[in-house]
Formats: structure tokens, C-alpha cells, sequence
């Protein structure tokens, strides 16, 4: 008989710790306002201001985006330009697919294969694979992006990049519709 309350409890706490690591899901946000209509925030001007921080925590990039977006029905564009503090500059265009149901796909060319993402409430979840060049070597890391619309014109962008699981660093941003 103590065995088998022994095994319960043991049982148990597994299901409470498991439980405990599984994190939010986007569903959790549906009852959130405003609420966040990706064709109509990324449509025209938008800007944003970021910092790329490792795994420590120290600012490893500074940069700012200007994105031009716009939709024709489910398909939409989003042309990135990044300039670093550094002054170097890169560019980004994401292909962006409405699926409906709060579901979107999209396509970037340092994107390896498709990203996806979902949307409820004020709240995206956008997750992806980019290549990314490091000292002559490209490497391949995962993002796992939370989009959450403060108002009509601010939204925040937290990013986790990891690679194999081990985290690696997180991105930062602040998006302004112009």
C-alpha cells in the first residue's frame, strides 16, 4: 500500500512538473485587446527599434527596421530594411500567407523552409528556422517570436534564438505603425 502512494505522489509531482515547463500558448491570450489584425498592422509604415541580447544577457546588437508591408487579399510582403549601430545594413522580405483562423505561413530567403505562425487575442506566435552567417559559417537557429499589440500603434516582440534547444540569445523589439 506505501509503495503505491509513493508511486502516485512520484506520479503526481511528474504531472505537476511537466505541466509547469509546458509554457503559454497562444490561446491563452484570446480574450486580449486590441485585438491583433496582422493584415491591417503590417500594412504601409511600419518601424521598429531592437537589441540582440546572448545568453547572458549583454546587448550584442543595437539596430532599428524599416518595413514597408502591404497585402493583396491573404498574400502579403513585408520588406525589412535593418541598419545596425555598426552601420552595416541587411534586408529581409517576408511572404507572408493568411490561412485564416488565425493561422499564417511565410517565406524569407534566409528563412530555411516555412515559418509559421498563430494568432489570438492582441497576441502572434511566430516560429521559424533563419540561416544565419557567423564568421564565414552559416548556421541554422531556431526563433520562437511572441508579438503582443499594446494599441493601434505599438506592438512588442520578444524572440528566443535557439539552436539544438540551447538558447542562444533573444531579440527585442518595439514596432511603430507609422
Amino acid at each position: 500500500m506505501q509503495r503505491r502512494q509513493v508511486m502516485l505522489g512520484a506520479l503526481g509531482a511528474s504531472a505537476l512538473a511537466l505541466g509547469g515547463c509546458a509554457g503559454p500558448q497562444v490561446s491563452d491570450y484570446r480574450n486580449e485587446k486590441p485585438v491583433l489584425d496582422l493584415r491591417q498592422y503590417f500594412n504601409g509604415r511600419v518601424d521598429a527599434q531592437g537589441v540582440f541580447m546572448d545568453r547572458s544577457g549583454q546587448i550584442v546588437k543595437r539596430f532599428s527596421v524599416v518595413m514597408d508591408c502591404q497585402w493583396q487579399g491573404a498574400q502579403g510582403v513585408l520588406d525589412e530594411q535593418f541598419l545596425y549601430a555598426d552601420g552595416s545594413t541587411q534586408r529581409r522580405v517576408w511572404r507572408i500567407t493568411d490561412l485564416g483562423g488565425g493561422r499564417y505561413s511565410g517565406r524569407a530567403d534566409d528563412v530555411v523552409g516555412e515559418a509559421t505562425g498563430e494568432a489570438a487575442g492582441n497576441t502572434l506566435r511566430w516560429a521559424y528556422t533563419l540561416a544565419l552567417p557567423v564568421d564565414g559559417t552559416v548556421y541554422h537557429v531556431q526563433f520562437d517570436d511572441w508579438m503582443i499589440l499594446m494599441n493601434d500603434q505599438v506592438m512588442l516582440n520578444r524572440a528566443t534564438m535557439s539552436k539544438f534547444g540551447v538558447r542562444l540569445g533573444e531579440v527585442i523589439l518595439s514596432f511603430q505603425k507609422r
